[in-house]
């Protein structure tokens, strides 16, 4: 089995947040390499840091001091970005070219039309029209919104919809790391599914992403699960691929999909969570 390639690395990551009379440290000299194609879900309890790091990771914060590189392209033309120290403009190009977002909440633009809040990303950086509309498209299908709902505007459409335009959105652009900010963490049970369902289908199919959460369900969807405590990693494990719902009877691999939640859950256990 061939090594799993790095595509992005933090060294000695910290993150202070001060004012005139407190000095707050959320991430203490942290070091992580996340992997091509793999499922990252980072959590920890309130405080911990998780979003801070994710934030930190995906180029939308700063850390005080330590490196966070990307290792991006193919091999052996692997390219080798450290985008700690980028100007603000430098840093916005490199997030539009390579990191993909979904936030808790899904921040659409309740003025523009579904299709058009993913066509407005994607124009950023392809400017074939005609070609964006149709991935936009083809994408929008694959989450289960079909053409009856392209032209509505946000307030028209539900919960779930919102944020499965939001996925498509942080996608539009075949981003190397797509980043998720508890993505289920404003939807209901049924949606909740729905979308984390779509973030497995997008990993299978070679999407390295790095999700935070506070949820069993969400966490499941892991290849590897990174436990923060006081801004450092205090323990992981790699759980390999989901493998479908552990309590589905008709689950080809539902000896191995039990086994690995009861491994989840033991080291969730083990964390105090």
């Amino acid at each position: 089995m061939s090594e799993k390639k790095v595509i992005l690395k933090a060294s000695d990551l910290s993150k202070t947040f001060s004012n005139d009379t407190v000095q707050q440290h959320v991430l203490k000299n942290l070091n992580l390499s996340v992997y091509k194609g793999d499922f990252t879900v980072i959590m920890g309890n309130s405080g911990s840091g998780k979003s801070t790091l994710l934030y930190s990771l995906s180029g939308m914060d700063r850390p005080t001091i330590g490196t966070i590189t990307y290792y991006t392209g193919n091999e052996p033309d692997t390219e080798v970005t450290e985008i700690s120290k980028f100007s603000n403009d430098k840093l916005a190009v490199f997030r539009r070219d390579h990191v993909g977002f979904v936030f808790q909440q899904n921040y659409l633009n309740d003025s523009m039309s579904a299709l058009d809040n993913i066509m407005v990303c994607g124009l950023l950086r392809n400017k074939d029209r005609k070609a964006l509309a149709e991935k936009a498209k083809t994408l929008l299908k694959k989450v289960e919104i079909g053409e009856g709902d392209w032209d509505k505007f946000p307030t028209q459409m539900s919960g779930g919809q919102q944020q499965r335009v939001a996925v498509v959105r942080g996608v539009i652009n075949s981003p190397e790391v797509l980043f998720a900010d508890e993505p289920t963490g404003a939807l209901n049970s049924q949606n909740t599914e729905n979308v984390l369902n779509i973030l497995s289908e997008l990993n299978s199919e070679g999407q390295s992403i790095v999700m935070v959460t506070h949820t069993l369900a969400a966490a499941e969807r892991g290849s590897r699960i990174i436990y923060l405590a006081d801004g450092v990693i205090f323990n992981e494990i790699e759980l390999g691929p989901y493998l479908g719902d552990y309590r589905d009877q008709n689950n080809p691999n539902l000896d191995k999909a039990r086994a690995r939640h009861v491994m989840l859950k033991n080291f969730l256990q083990d964390m105090g969570w």
